[in-house]
């Protein structure tokens, strides 16, 4: 086996910071919590499997109750996930001129609690747009947050006003220390970061040029004592480096229920894989090479997707992608779907190019009558702009992953939809029945009213019940703007939270 495809690891000596410990939860538990007793939203998807389950009931939506601005540019588009803490203090990640911070405020008045700043810089393969800060909270309520060169922020308790930072290197404090210029040049985190239920952190990195420690680009893992080790991301496809060279640009990784896996897409110029690594070691356990189900070849992965594996309660696995060819399923893409080994291919959804799926269990939906324990919730877009069948009717669905129909759009059998909502807004200029896009990456599913909260580029937030298929509440935040990529959440006291136009908005009674 030669170098190009061998797992590489560097360890990385202890740098004066240790994760509090969090024992491992049994597989059962594990499968029904979504939070920790110091976390109530953990970051990107609100846990570890990016299902983005909320078990506190919504407050009505009454009013704004306070708003931030998370894009003080404004360039971004792209907007990092809130983080909460079960004492209800809210982290942001923010962009300004002056650069990125985490701030974290009072859930309840929205009064300013601390700041922390950072030296991360977004990547140079975003394409012109930035990229959000990556941020995640650990179980003991720790930030972790991108610095640079690759390195992880890692401040104190999230509730103190005051706490001490270090800085974290997966391939070592000494070797950052020594050679800072040349890895803060070199090296970029590019994903968000997750967070294992033992305090161990993940995430995927760019390397631009050469370095001291020989990275490539790949994924790093720091354990709960400090200590590093990363996998190139060729290494990890089995592949060679003029085929899988890179993790895919925002693709946060996430681990199977019990926490002993982890599943990232790598990506080249080739081919795209979904990879199976160990979560201890980062050895390489399997992977897929993520293909068309229409014409059976590689997938596109586009750098502005936000698109992040979620595990369901099952294992099973979902990632969406591109098609093969630009437009071929009418720019929808497609939600691959993989048993937990990867080694079989099931059956996929009918959009997903840019959406990280949510999971909500099938009593959440009184209508349901069928075998699936678990269903999804998806965004169902169809452009308006996009040929042959664009018309603009943009949904929100829930999907059963295991029954399959004919798709509308193609000869291929995917995901039967269980319901659909339609966006509401018609949009200005446009076809009749063109409507506004549900504008999110992850949608927030509450299980304490079997309800979503939907997030939509007319300005406005939704509550979809599940039980009447209605949009029961709805409240305009701001006039229409064109988004992308924005998440909704609810906090410990049942705030809701949606980002639109660049501001964090928290409403309730």
């Amino acid at each position: 086996m030669g170098p190009d495809i061998r797992v590489i690891i560097g360890v990385a000596a202890s740098v004066g910071v240790i994760f509090s410990s969090w024992p491992s939860a049994p597989a059962s538990i594990a499968r029904e919590k979504t939070k920790t007793p110091s976390v109530e939203w953990a970051g990107f998807g609100g846990n570890a499997q990016h299902t983005a389950v909320a078990v506190t009931p919504p407050q009505p939506f009454t009013r704004i109750r306070w708003k931030t601005k998370v894009d003080l540019v404004p360039v971004s588009g792209h907007y990092g996930s809130p983080m909460i803490t079960a004492a209800n203090s809210v982290l942001v990640p923010t962009v300004s001129k002056a650069g990125y911070r985490v701030t974290a405020y009072s859930g309840v008045s929205g009064a300013k609690r601390w700041s922390l700043n950072t030296d991360w810089q977004p990547s140079l393969l975003d394409h012109g747009e930035t990229p959000p800060l990556p941020a995640v909270l650990t179980p003991s309520a720790g930030l972790a947050v991108a610095g640079a060169g690759g390195t992880i922020l890692m401040r104190g308790h999230a509730n103190q006003a005051k706490a001490p930072a270090s800085r974290l290197a997966f391939y070592g404090a000494a070797q950052w220390k020594a050679h800072k210029a040349v890895y803060d040049n070199a090296v970029q985190v590019t994903t968000p970061i997750t967070a294992g239920a033992d305090g161990s952190l993940y995430f995927g990195f760019v390397v631009h040029g050469a370095t001291p420690a020989h990275l490539s680009s790949g994924i790093a893992r720091i354990a709960a004592n400090g200590h590093g080790s990363w996998v190139s991301a060729t290494a990890a496809a089995v592949a060679n480096p003029k085929i899988i060279n890179q993790v895919a640009f925002n693709c946060a990784p996430a681990l199977s229920p019990d926490g002993n896996t982890v599943y990232i897409t790598v990506n080249g110029p080739q081919r795209s894989d979904l990879v199976r690594l160990n979560a201890s070691t980062l050895k390489p356990e399997s992977h897929v090479i993520l293909k068309d189900p229409l014409s059976g070849k590689p997938v596109l992965i586009d750098d502005s997707s936000t698109a992040s594996p979620t595990i369901g309660p099952d294992g099973d696995v979902y990632f969406g992608t591109l098609e093969s060819a630009f437009e071929q399923h009418d720019h929808r893409g497609w939600l691959l779907h993989f048993n937990a080994t990867l080694s079989k291919t099931k059956i996929p959804g009918s959009f997903g190019w840019d959406n990280t799926t949510s999971v909500l269990p099938a009593s959440a939906v009184p209508g349901y009558h069928g075998k699936s324990s678990y269903l999804l919730v998806s965004k169902y877009n169809n452009y308006i702009q996009a040929a042959p069948d664009g018309d603009g009717h943009n949904e929100v669905a829930v999907l059963d992953p295991s029954v399959s129909q004919k798709d509308p759009y193609a000869n291929v059998s995917t995901m039967k939809p269980i319901q659909t909502v339609l966006s509401p807004v018609q949009v200005p200029g446009q076809p009749a029945g063109a409507r506004y896009e549900w504008c999110i990456n992850s949608a927030v599913v509450d299980l304490a009213d079997d309800s979503v909260i939907v997030n939509n580029e007319a300005g406005t937030v939704y509550r979809w019940d599940l039980a009447t298929n209605k949009l029961a509440e709805q409240l305009h935040l701001n006039p229409p703007k064109e988004e992308a990529y924005t998440p909704t959440l609810i906090g410990p006291d049942g705030t809701v939270y949606a980002i639109n136009d660049g501001t964090l908005y928290a409403i309730g009674r």
